[in-house]
């Protein structure tokens, strides 16, 4: 399998955080999607990544889609396939894809000129990001995983957008949910993780 995507985009993070945890052989090609000579745009019509090229032939789109087939092609299954534990894993896993669209709504709009930006934007996200962050805090981190006691695709979503919030929006979100933090620690320590750090060119 070949997987196109950049070393900044958090959705191309998640699919090589499970792709290693399942232990998934697979070529990286490291690309800038905005970049006109980028083959993710001949790849897909979206031209964005992360894109998945099976040894097929076959061309997947979408983290979530991507995510789902490479748990199903064995180990233990990271998104439990029926029942309330699926629902949980995807309600924290949508929480945290809404984490990332306000981080990168965020930064769009502090990447246009000073003098075009919207005040009142930027407060709209990070107040959304804030939200749900403070809905984060409220899970049931005992265990050291967000559903049911064992890692699941909620803890490579969550974990992947609170390193992306201190990459794109560095502030003390730690002094106001210490547990969170404390459990980010926990998840960012695995070896997952550790080998497929954020890098800061795409």
């Amino acid at each position: 399998m070949r997987l196109h995507g950049s070393m900044t985009s958090p959705y191309v993070r998640k699919v090589r955080v499970l792709l290693d945890e399942k232990q998934l052989p697979y070529t990286f090609v490291r690309e800038n999607p905005r970049s006109l000579d980028s083959q993710t745009q001949t790849l897909t019509p979206l031209g964005k990544v992360p894109v998945l090229v099976l040894d097929s032939g076959r061309t997947m789109i979408d983290s979530p889609v991507i995510l789902e087939y490479l748990d199903g092609l064995g180990g233990e299954p990271l998104l439990p396939a029926s029942g309330e534990a699926r629902w949980d894993v995807l309600h924290w896993t949508s929480l945290a894809d809404g984490l990332l669209q306000a981080l990168v709504t965020r930064l769009l709009e502090l990447r246009r000129p000073e003098a075009l930006r919207s005040p009142e934007s930027l407060a709209w996200e990070e107040r959304r990001i804030g939200r749900v962050l403070d809905v984060l805090a409220q899970a049931d981190l005992s265990s050291g995983f967000f559903v049911g006691g064992r890692y699941s695709l909620a803890d490579v979503a969550v974990g992947v957008a609170l390193e992306y919030t201190d990459l794109r929006y560095p502030h003390a979100w730690r002094e106001r949910h210490p547990a969170l933090g404390a459990w980010l620690a926990g998840i960012a320590a695995r070896p997952a993780f550790q080998r497929t750090v954020f890098d800061t060119v795409p």
